[in-house]
């Protein structure tokens, strides 16, 4: 019994000797691995005709579905929307559903009737690439249903990107007009920047409220003053093409293939015309590469101009910072004399009070100094005039005792 969180796989073992009487449908070389979509499918299982080994066996594998998100990868974005054309027209939720139950979950569902088409998008971009390549072509009540990826309507186009700028970058640019799903800085087989990159946003809203800004303004991602050029991307089906089977079979199809591909022959009307195409096709490459060549001359001059206007304005920068420093010391210098006066007019103000108190400490010293000095020449001074009144008061006291006697 597997885990919950695995679902049962079962493959093919291609190293496997296949046995004798094993059958296999010579109509499509893919519906040995299809399920009957008439008997319905377990959920969360992939399915396949499995092979027996030496010992008559069953070859199973138990997967995870988790195996197939890789690290940081977003789910369920537009990448992973599938588009399925000929529906039958009776066919109603759950068994849309139940077509693709065993890859995993599906968030979006989306069935039109009336015209035979739906939409379902799946965990991840892998899970839909299986059920793409396994489930495409699959016969559900006598209509083989046709499995595209579903356009992208949120995507972005961006030119004039520097060689400095990366998918993070790129992404943290874009992410402020709303969430994104990726962003891609495209290169060559090199691994060199193309000076091109992509950006899916979730929602067709964010995607254009991108286009507007960015049309509207300029948008800067480095230190370069060169803005990035947004567009609309065109969808382009480069998987699957045109197979034969999906040609509309008109007169004019028929008339075009009443010959097989050939070359033409010399001396022979299809010659004459096939060199005047080629000669218009030469015309319009070199008019291409002279127009390219004059491009790359306007951009190589605005570009040099761009660097001398930068070391201009870079000058420019520097003398106003010169000048704002200078001004910055002139103001700095005024401020230090200020606080100076102010330290001097302080220090002169202390100097006063100090030379006013020793002052008024020498006044008080001098008046005590001369307190005491009279108050000790009235001592010296003082005993004669004590004598003499002593003196004084005795003979008048003697005076008055005679008067009596009389």
């Amino acid at each position: 019994m597997a885990n919950r969180n695995l679902k049962q796989v079962n493959i093919q073992n291609s190293a496997s000797p296949k046995p004798p009487n094993q059958k296999r449908n010579t109509d499509s070389p893919a519906m040995d691995r299809r399920p009957n979509m008439e008997e319905g499918t377990q959920p969360h299982s992939v399915v396949s005709p499995g092979t027996e080994n030496d010992g008559g066996e069953s070859m199973e594998m138990t997967l995870d579905l988790k195996s197939f998100r890789r690290t940081g990868e977003k789910t369920f974005t537009q990448r992973c929307r599938l588009f399925v054309g000929n529906l039958p027209s009776d066919i109603n939720e759950d068994d849309f559903k139940k077509l693709f139950a065993k890859y995993g979950e599906a968030n979006e569902v989306f069935i039109n009737r009336d015209r035979g088409f739906g939409f379902i998008r799946l965990e991840t971009r892998t899970l839909a690439e299986i059920a793409k390549a396994e489930l495409d072509g699959t016969v559900m009540k006598n209509r083989p249903i046709r499995i595209r990826f579903a356009t992208h309507g949120a995507a972005l186009t961006v030119r004039n990107l520097s060689p400095v700028v990366s998918n993070e970058l790129l992404e943290q640019a874009f992410a402020e007009f709303g969430p994104v799903e990726r962003a891609i800085v495209q290169v060559d087989d090199r691994g060199r920047p193309t000076g091109k990159g992509f950006v899916e946003f979730a929602n067709k809203p964010a995607a254009r409220k991108a286009l507007d800004r960015c049309n509207d303004g300029a948008l800067l991602l480095t230190t370069s003053p060169r803005p990035v050029v947004v567009e609309l991307t065109e969808q382009f089906d480069e998987e699957d093409g045109l197979p034969e089977k999906l040609l509309q079979k008109s007169a004019q199809y028929h008339k075009e293939r009443e010959q097989p591909p050939r070359f033409a022959q010399p001396g022979t009307f299809e010659f004459e015309y096939s060199s005047r195409w080629k000669a218009l096709d030469e015309m319009e490459k070199q008019q291409r590469d002279q127009v390219d060549r004059n491009i790359r001359e306007a951009r190589e001059k605005l570009e040099a101009e761009m660097e001398a206007a930068k070391h201009e304005h870079q000058l420019m920068m520097m003398r106003q910072d010169l000048m704002r420093r200078q001004e910055e010391l002139r103001r700095l210098e005024e401020l230090r004399n200020q606080e100076l006066q102010k330290r001097k007019q302080i220090e002169m103000r202390h100097e006063e009070e100090r030379c006013r108190r020793e002052a008024e400490m020498m006044r008080h010293r001098d008046h005590d100094d001369m307190r005491r000095q009279q108050q000790q020449q009235q001592q010296q001074d003082g005993f004669k005039p004590n004598f003499m009144d002593s003196v004084t008061n005795h003979t008048c006291s003697a005076a008055g005792k005679a008067k009596g006697h009389r």
